[in-house]
């Protein structure tokens, strides 16, 4: 990865350093400072320096973080703040955005550090005043997010995830709250009993605990409408999404423009209207039958989806992925025979892993009953699952959401929740 500032190359990798660039020195590329000196590198700085050779001090960036919820509240914040007539870039799963045009695809949530400075840099070269971007708990880790200045640091949820990596619950837990330590401002999800965080220039939404932006109503019908008071006035919004997840991360949305832009509220929940939500992310895929495509692959994840549903006979397709958690697949299959009227279990993205494995992990989680299908085939799968709907149903596909592959052993086949669900019912 390369940086250029003035005409003058910074690199992270020893490869390609030489006489003529500036190598940064890294937690993770230290070990090959000794290479890029042997390629004929005379400069050779810290990472912790990088922050004082780009002024980034026009751009606000604004950073998320949380297990659920990150990449709807990332877009949702975009959008508000496109328009309110912010030129503004977006970072994250999904890719690189700049002022409403993808630049980059898909990608890491949070790249490495040089490479959020050229993106961060881009954006300032494009006008944009706010820099709207994913953390992840690994980028936290691993210092990828060194030597930014955030205007604003928003936690949606600390729930289980990614212990194939941090090893713990108590370890993951302890890294997403590092992120809120500092003086920044930050705004905090107050429902929240596992995150802990330096009060000062400390903000809050919530449903349920008293704080800054208090929900203290919605309604599910014909879409989300939520009332909320920020210091004893009151004010609404309304969105085509669903589910309480997503009342959580859209009063986060509102929340962060209104700290970053001081525009007044009624604007801002105004301009989220026009907001229609992210692909993949409790998509509604069909209304008749009612299917639902969602990315949730955590047991938390998958709880608040199927907690929004009921009032319906939920159908609930989902796998788990392989060379991942494995301690998390029983509790995804607890939490699917504790809301949905029928299960079918099947593949996710194996990669190593046996298939038949990892499902019986998860029907181990799996007790008494009544209806229980294993198809390890995704496509029949889903098929399977329309073909058991009616009126009162809903069909959730759950763990992929917008991905556009299955990846097995270390290759990735073309496969995609949503085109199966429409192939389906074409034919019908």
């Amino acid at each position: 990865m390369q940086l250029i500032i003035n005409n003058k190359i910074y690199t992270d990798n020893s490869k390609e350093a030489d006489q003529n660039s500036v190598f940064v020195v890294s937690k993770q590329n230290e070990k090959f400072k000794e290479n890029a000196i042997s390629n004929g590198c005379k400069e050779i700085i810290d990472s912790s320096e990088l922050k004082n050779h780009l002024d980034m001090s026009s751009i606000n960036i604004i950073g998320i973080t949380g297990t659920n919820g990150k990449t709807t509240t990332a877009a949702a914040i975009y959008s508000i703040l496109l328009d309110l007539g912010y030129k503004v870039a977006l970072q994250g799963t999904r890719g690189f955005f700049i002022n409403d045009e993808r630049v980059e695809e898909y990608s890491l949530t949070t790249p490495v550090q040089i490479g959020n400075f050229a993106h961060i840099q881009k954006a300032m070269n494009n006008g944009c005043t706010f820099f709207v971007m994913e953390v992840s708990s690994h980028a936290i880790e691993q210092k990828r997010i060194e030597g930014l200045e955030f205007a604003l640091k928003i936690h949606t949820n600390i729930t289980r995830d990614h212990l194939d990596y941090h090893k713990t619950i108590e370890e993951y837990i302890r890294i997403k709250n590092s992120f809120f330590e500092d003086d920044s401002k930050k705004l905090i999800n107050k429902d929240d009993k596992i995150v802990k965080y330096n009060s000062k220039n400390g903000y809050a939404y919530s449903l349920d605990e008293p704080s800054t932006y208090k929900v203290t109503a919605y309604s599910f019908k014909n879409g989300t409408h939520v009332m909320f008071s920020h210091f004893g006035t009151m004010h609404s919004f309304s969105s085509h999404m669903m589910g309480i997840f997503n009342v959580y991360n859209l009063m986060a949305a509102v929340a962060a423009v209104h700290i970053t832009t001081q525009k007044s509220l009624d604007e801002i929940c105004e301009a989220l209207e026009g907001f229609a939500g992210v692909s993949g992310r409790m998509e509604t895929i069909s209304s008749n039958p009612l299917i639902i495509v969602d990315f949730a692959h955590t047991p938390d994840g998958m709880k608040e989806v199927l907690q929004s549903f009921n009032e319906r006979d939920i159908i609930c397709v989902f796998g788990a992925g392989g060379d991942r958690d494995k301690a998390k697949r029983p509790l995804m299959g607890s939490v699917a025979a504790s809301y949905s009227k029928h299960i079918i279990v099947t593949s996710d993205n194996p990669r190593f892993e046996d298939p038949d494995m990892i499902i019986e992990d998860i029907l181990v989680g799996i007790k008494n009953h009544t209806s229980v299908q294993v198809e390890i085939n995704r496509k029949e799968a889903i098929k399977k699952a329309i073909a058991m709907a009616d009126e009162n149903s809903v069909v959730l596909i759950l763990g992929k959401g917008d991905e556009s592959t299955q990846t097995i052993y270390d290759k990735k086949f073309p496969f995609s929740d949503k085109e199966e669900v429409l192939k389906i019912l074409n034919k019908e």
